[in-house]
């Protein structure tokens, strides 16, 4: 597997993200930064794959249902980074919605992983994993360098539509 491949590469975010709330549950300062890195990480890392591979995947004929339930769980995640974003460590409920997010992104990250999962559906379709690798570190890059200068944008939902009381806001 090549380093630039886009397997290798969204695997690689896995295993930061991963790094990242193992981190948060040992933290005893520093909470609100490591929240910060994993919602910086997880929008960026949902951004590219929403943009870039899963429209790929979905054209090359990975399984649509797989693809769908991907997009809702990208969604789910987007609501409770929202929460995140907006609140701090000292806020009721905020280190059970960093809980509730890392075993989210577990199982989504197992969906994508196992066999027969996304990926492995990605490169039995033949994809061109080294292009996509390219455009997914491109746009990760453009993000990254974004994100950092002007914050996390509102999450854009896929799947899900605004509740009620954000739509009146």
């Amino acid at each position: 597997m090549a380093a630039n491949d886009a397997i290798a590469l969204l695997k690689a975010d896995h295993r930061k993200v991963e790094e990242l709330f193992e981190k948060y549950e040992t933290a005893r300062g520093k909470k609100a930064d490591i929240a910060q890195k994993i919602c910086l990480e997880l929008t960026i890392h949902t951004k590219i794959e929403e943009e870039i591979f899963y429209p790929a995947c979905r054209e090359a004929g990975v399984e649509s249902d797989m693809m769908d339930e991907a997009n809702v769980e990208h969604d789910g995640a987007k609501a409770l980074i929202l929460e995140l974003e907006k609140g701090s460590p000292d806020d009721e409920y905020y280190d059970a919605k960093v809980k509730v997010l890392s075993e989210e992104i577990k199982h989504h990250v197992k969906e994508e992983e196992q066999r027969g999962g996304i990926f492995s559906q990605a490169r039995e379709a033949g994809l061109d994993l080294a292009e996509l690798g390219r455009q997914l570190a491109a746009r990760k890059k453009e993000l990254q360098a974004e994100y950092e200068e002007n914050g996390l944008p509102p999450p854009t939902l896929v799947t899900m539509k605004a509740p009620a009381a954000e739509a009146r806001a």
